[in-house]
């Protein structure tokens, strides 16, 4: 009797916060999924509006996006992906940096493959904001159509607030993301509800021959549909991305109950609407509502399209701090906006960037039926490189056979190939645009992995082994430089070599300080590195020492937080008579280096625009002494 009475508040607790985490996970992970009915069904519908669409067309499309949403979402990321996790972090970059820790036969194509998903995310991050509120204020048209030429200033106005808010942090506001899509959701299924009853024989969409028939007699019309059937699936990547943030089960329960439930309702609903109103072709979702609900509708589709942006611009931050700790991008300044929780980031240059992304878009496409047909390429091609990346991790990783994983993943590749080549059919109304967004980011990520890889090979030549540089400076001689009292450390990425702001401090000023510490920061394939595994300090002689601080790809990486952690456990050094030493290279091109001249720009462009590696390291600033060198790369 005691034990079951002290184990019930336990329980009381352990089911609260996972009721929490599942609310949670609600309002950040299904934000995005949760706002396609606004226009999926409708821009699936466009390709009959002139000709007019019949009953089994209607039952055979509603039968596609159901059947779409149950092996895309349930399947491929609730069920088979969500297990996929670099210590509980999720998404393509994470999933990447495993791969390339356990090793895989087919490095540069993971890269390739990985930074190619990463980029379609951004471009994601870009298109969502702008294609979900304009659907959702353009809801005011129905309400009186005075008010549509006010569409595009108040999706205006809305993303200018929205980015402008981001450098408070979204720890506030995400309280209230939760409930207010909870009950976004709780409106989609009810308003399917109330339709369904119109005409009940759309419920023989769960049959899935139909929607096979459907595509079958459709012919080129239904491969074009499909592309924007896929807009269902818009935001199941969140799924994966935020893993961490929630954990598997949590999001799983999500979907399960709540999200999945009110999807298919809300699709039956607007299938039974046209199948007893052929009229309500127009905007199937909207005139579900009485005229009475209309406005009140508009203004929770747009906090629920604020929420779903909010969200995605969020996973954006998140990601390229991933690629700046992999070494895929310079060190951008890194905002903290919460003293507890380190994924509340801002990256003010990503999110100037992602402001006019969205505002160039709102104002080149003007309308969500314009921007709906750039969408999809981005989502279909995010997912279609997810498959590929799991098909070498579930073989890495869990050991299973080629035949087991060609037979598990092969289904999803070529069913995500199709809706892929049906996305391309889009190409030159808009589909271009995330392509570009791609390209553009993969030949920067790109660029910036070869430059560092040049540089470092160029300054291998002029590089002293440490173990020599100790060996001349601790023999006494009357060239030996002049002892100071105090502590230095000197940043370097190779702890084997003497760093070149070392050398050049005894060259110029011929001192050399009564301890000295050659510090290495490392960036492990692992979301969190753990305290007691956060460095290895290492002696070398009277005067130096060898410090490796070890960071995960989603950790802070704060020095100077790791450096009092180390005098706690007994590295002996006062921080007021201690000198960080950093060596800052000025960058010419070569036009006989590696890279064409293009490439050498924009690497040194990209090398300007990095933050300080005081701020970004976090050091104190009035302990740091920077000595600079030409390179030529």
């Amino acid at each position: 009797m005691t034990a079951s009475v002290d184990h019930a508040p336990a329980q009381g607790r352990g089911l609260r916060q996972f009721l929490a985490l599942m609310l949670g996970s609600v309002g950040v992970v299904y934000g995005d999924i949760g706002t396609s009915p606004l226009y999926a069904f409708r821009e699936a519908l466009r390709p009959f509006a002139a000709g007019g669409v019949e009953r089994a067309e209607i039952i055979g499309l509603i039968s596609l996006v159901i059947w779409t949403l149950t092996i895309i979402v349930t399947i491929k990321y609730v069920i088979l992906l969500l297990r996929a996790d670099n210590n509980g972090e999720g998404g393509t970059l994470a999933l990447l940096a495993l791969l390339m820790k356990k090793g895989t036969r087919y490095p540069v194509l993971m890269f390739f493959t990985g930074i190619f998903g990463a980029s379609l995310f951004v471009g994601d991050a870009m298109i969502t904001p702008a294609l979900s509120v304009l659907s959702a204020v353009e809801g005011l048209k129905l309400v009186t159509p005075a008010l549509h030429d006010y569409v595009l200033p108040i999706s205006v106005a809305i993303m200018v607030l929205l980015f402008a808010v981001q450098s408070r942090g979204t720890g506030a506001v995400s309280i209230f993301f939760g409930p207010i899509t909870l009950i976004w959701f709780l409106v989609l299924g009810a308003a399917g509800v109330a339709h369904i009853g119109d005409d009940l024989a759309i419920l023989g969409a769960f049959n899935p021959v139909h929607a096979v028939v459907f595509l079958w007699n459709a012919g080129l019309v239904g491969f074009i549909v499909l592309g924007a059937v896929f807009l269902t699936v818009t935001g199941a990547e969140a799924l994966y991305a935020d893993l961490g943030h929630f954990g598997r089960a949590p999001i799983q329960a999500a979907w399960i109950a709540v999200v999945f439930p009110a999807l298919t309702l809300n699709y039956l609903g607007q299938g039974a609407l046209i199948l007893s109103h052929p009229e309500a072709i127009s905007d199937p979702f909207f005139l579900m509502f009485p005229s009475w609900a209309l406005l009140p509708v508009v203004l929770l589709a747009t906090l629920a399209t604020i929420i779903a942006s909010q969200s995605v611009i969020t996973g954006a931050f998140s990601l390229v701090r991933q690629a700046i700790h992999l070494g895929f991008l310079p060190r951008f300044e890194i905002c903290y906006t919460s003293e507890t929780h380190t994924g509340q980031i801002y990256l003010p240059l990503v999110n100037t960037a992602l402001l006019i992304g969205v505002l160039v878009l709102l104002f080149v496409f003007g309308s969500s039926e314009s921007l709906a047909p750039a969408y999809g390429v981005s989502i279909t091609g995010a997912m279609l490189i997810d498959t590929i990346l799991a098909f070498e991790f579930v073989r890495r990783q869990w050991g299973w056979a080629v035949l087991t994983a060609i037979a598990v993943l092969l289904p999803l590749f070529l069913l995500e190939m199709v809706f892929l080549g049906a996305n391309l059919f889009k190409i030159h109304h808009g589909g271009f645009v995330p392509i570009l967004f791609a390209g553009t980011l993969i030949t920067i990520m790109w660029t910036w992995r070869r430059g560092v890889q040049l540089l470092r090979e160029k300054t291998a030549r002029l590089e002293v082994p440490l173990d020599q540089f100790i060996a001349a400076v601790e023999r006494k001689s009357e060239h030996a430089p002049v002892e100071v009292p105090g502590t230095a450390i000197f940043l370097t990425a190779t702890p084997e070599t003497t760093p070149s702001v070392l050398l050049h401090n005894i060259k110029h000023n011929h001192v050399l300080h009564e301890h000295n510490v050659i510090l290495t920061i490392k960036t492990a394939r692992v979301p969190y590195v753990a305290e007691k595994d956060r460095y290895t300090l290492t002696k070398l002689s009277d005067r130096f020492s060898k410090l490796e601080l070890r960071f995960g790809f989603m950790d802070d990486q704060n020095v100077s937080r790791a450096l009092a952690r180390c005098r706690k456990e007994g590295f002996k050094f006062e921080i007021m008579s201690t000198s960080f030493y950093l060596g800052r290279r000025k960058l010419v091109p070569d036009p006989a280096s590696g890279m064409p001249r293009w490439q050498d720009r924009l690497f040194i462009a990209m090398a300007d625009s990095a933050i300080d590696p005081t701020d970004y390291f976090h050091l104190p600033a009035n302990r740091v002494v920077e000595l600079g060198e030409q390179v030529i790369i």
